[in-house]
């Protein structure tokens, strides 16, 4: 497997670390994934290496205050966090472009990922053949005000970026209960045990994360279950999947989502739940599955694209 990292400026000079791995030869497009909050890109060089071995280019970059780009840990910055993260997303998929500028490009986000990935597609994005949306949520707003003014008290006693166990026992430590007896903090994630041991030991997974991320993550949230916001996603193909008990959106979250995005304006949106599956669906029991008809799905939305965008004779 064959992969380069190299940095881009963001627009406040922020420097955001990218990892390519190329495909053999022949290259059918590109997958551009986005990674989750509390993680990190390269927890996705397994599936990078299935992708490359598929024939697809694979992009990937370390959200502010993640992985390589972890200044301080678990914060994405002082003010403005969510425009920038969505136009970090914006930068790589530039840079993707102006790498291969003759492939298709696919979008895939896990968790908070799929949240910036919908926050990037409402800000007029460059073309893309279609986006996959993992582990993502359609909760309610009532919520999630409440859960920000709680991040905005935080804020107010910790300072902006400091972490705040408050909103990390709030956001996270209700997602164990329904897989009591616990093995340990992380059982929500996955049902494969080793997996679950992975992200324990790894030091950049599962870190608290500052009130102001929270804000920032909050107020997205917020931007994207505003269906006047939500109707400015591009008509492009796209893909809902997830665990069918995973906690993060339980019970309604997917489904709701896949409903929100099904409008008028948009017909190429599709679901798909995996019965008994948890929140990181890519690193579940039945991944295998999963990733076959991912790739199902990806070698449909590229040829349906090709065949569209050939003039008929």
């Amino acid at each position: 497997m064959t992969w380069h990292a190299t940095s881009l400026n963001a627009t406040d000079q922020h420097s955001i670390p990218v990892f390519s791995w190329d495909p053999p030869s022949n290259p059918k497009g590109v997958i551009q994934i986005t990674h989750g909050m509390a993680e990190h890109s390269q927890r996705y060089a397994a599936l990078a290496a299935e992708l490359q071995g598929a024939g697809f280019v694979v992009i990937t970059h370390d959200h502010r205050g993640h992985g390589l780009a972890a200044q301080p840990q678990g914060h994405f910055c002082d003010s403005d966090g969510w425009e920038r993260v969505c136009d970090d997303l914006r930068q790589v998929h530039q840079w993707a472009q102006r790498q291969f500028p003759d492939l298709p490009l696919i979008l895939l986000g896990h968790s908070m990922g799929s949240y910036i990935s919908l926050g990037y597609l409402m800000r007029n994005p460059l073309p893309l053949a279609g986006c996959v949306l993992s582990g993502s949520n359609y909760g309610s707003p009532a919520l999630y005000r409440l859960a920000r003014m709680i991040a905005r008290i935080e804020r107010w006693r910790l300072g902006p970026s400091a972490p705040s166990k408050v909103m990390d026992r709030l956001g996270f430590g209700a997602f164990n209960r329904a897989f009591k007896p616990n093995r340990t903090e992380f059982d929500w994630l996955s049902r494969d045990p080793d997996q679950v041991d992975r992200y324990i030991a790894d030091p950049l997974c599962g870190f608290p994360c500052s009130a102001q991320l929270w804000i920032d993550m909050l107020g997205g949230l917020l931007e994207i279950t505003d269906p006047a916001q939500l109707a400015n996603v591009p008509n492009i193909p796209l893909h809902v999947i997830g665990g069918s008990r995973d906690p993060v959106s339980a019970p309604n979250g997917l489904p709701d989502l896949f409903k929100a995005l099904n409008s008028d304006q948009r017909d190429r949106v599709s679901l798909k739940l995996y019965e008994e599956a948890r929140h990181e669906l890519l690193n579940e029991s039945n991944r295998d599955e999963v990733i076959n008809e991912l790739l199902q799905w990806i070698g449909t939305t590229l040829e349906d694209s090709k065949q569209a965008s050939t003039p008929s004779t």
